[in-house]
């Protein structure tokens, strides 16, 4: 009685979920720098920021 097939589709699986999530932070990331450049560049502030004294 072996169950290596279900044990190796479980961790297949598991695999290509955990590196989807990667990829999709990954490229959120990337997406999120793109949208702060340009808001940077347009002369956005943020709240954080305090002005210069």
């Amino acid at each position: 009685m072996t169950h290596l097939g279900y044990i190796l589709a479980a961790y297949g699986a598991a695999f290509i979920v955990i590196v989807g999530l990667i990829l999709w932070v990954w490229l959120d990331l990337a997406a999120q720098k793109r949208k702060l450049a340009r808001l940077d560049r347009d002369g956005t502030r943020r709240r954080s920021r305090r002005p210069a004294a």
